[in-house]
């Protein structure tokens, strides 16, 4: 256990240590830097999945625009489908 977990008094608080990663989208004719942000919680509603990566730019952003998240029981897991999710459709903005 982590001592950081201690500040949270309720699990419904949904503590979160927060871990930022960045990448560039590459475009034919362009790169996009995007960051994602990892949320390891605490105490998570699903035991199975503590950790939540999320970028901070939408893609497809003309048809259906899409934030590209991803989940995971590691780290390693959520960061990977959250840069699966990121190349999964084109930046339109």
């Amino acid at each position: 256990m982590q001592d950081w977990g201690f500040a949270q008094s309720q699990p419904s608080e949904q503590l979160a240590r927060l871990h930022h990663f960045s990448m560039c989208k590459v475009e034919p004719d362009r790169e996009i830097e995007m960051t994602i942000t990892v949320k390891e919680f605490f105490t998570p509603k699903d035991p199975a999945m503590p950790f939540f990566a999320e970028a901070d730019k939408q893609t497809n952003q003309k048809v259906a625009p899409f934030t590209p998240c991803g989940w995971g029981r590691t780290m390693l897991e959520a960061l990977e489908e959250c840069v699966r999710a990121v190349n999964r459709f084109p930046y339109q903005g």
